[in-house]
């Protein structure tokens, strides 16, 4: 069952990343976590409390036929969770997608003693290229949508990403660079050289 799950999660190279962060026992939140793979492959590798929250409807239907928690809910109306309910809460690739992305990040750091974020850089040199030399907004394979279908309305950079968490006065214990075909390169300068880039951060 794990072999079967993980193979599921080969195209999402963070997720696995963030399986192999959380340690066994953990209690966890999944801020949009879709068909609830990724929380049952910790339920099964590691005896993981999870809970996910999700908007779709056929998500949510797959969701408890993975045998997940999930709760319907909508991340732009807050985390209605007490204080420290949870040891880790994952946002992966949504981060830009949400109404206000500063408050969110409060949010999690407020239910969860940690969060982990998977985020879509848009400094990625592709990205780049395609903006300075087309003239286009950029379409790569972690945004494949056009400019005026995608659910992608706060796109941000890892220096972005790292400005506000010291506005906002949060610590990132790891940055952790993935994707694209420069290892050595995305490990000097994740800016420019990463399209995703993990982070695990805490009050």
């Amino acid at each position: 069952m794990i072999k079967r799950l993980t193979a599921q999660l080969t195209s999402r190279p963070d997720l696995l990343q963030m399986v192999d962060i959380i340690p066994p026992n953990s209690a966890v939140l999944d801020l949009g976590c879709g068909e609830g793979t990724f929380l049952r492959l910790l339920k099964e590798s590691k005896n993981v409390r999870g809970v996910g929250l999700e908007i779709k409807q056929d998500n949510i239907l797959k969701c408890i036929a993975n045998g997940v928690n999930v709760i319907q809910s909508d991340l732009n109306t807050g985390l209605h969770f007490n204080d420290n309910s949870f040891d880790f809460v994952i946002l992966s690739r949504t981060l830009q997608a949400v109404d206000r992305p500063d408050r969110l990040l409060a949010e999690m750091l407020r239910v969860g003693r940690k969060g982990i974020i998977s985020l879509i850089n848009i400094g990625y040199y592709r990205a780049r290229l395609q903006l300075t030399l087309g003239g286009k907004m950029p379409r790569t394979k972690i945004l494949p949508a056009q400019w005026y279908s995608t659910e992608n309305i706060h796109l941000c950079t890892v220096k972005d990403f790292r400005e506000l968490c010291r506005e906002k006065e949060i610590k990132i214990t790891r940055e952790i660079p993935l994707g694209g075909t420069a290892k050595i390169l995305r490990h000097i300068n994740p800016n420019l050289f990463a399209p995703l880039v993990l982070f695990v951060v805490e009050r």
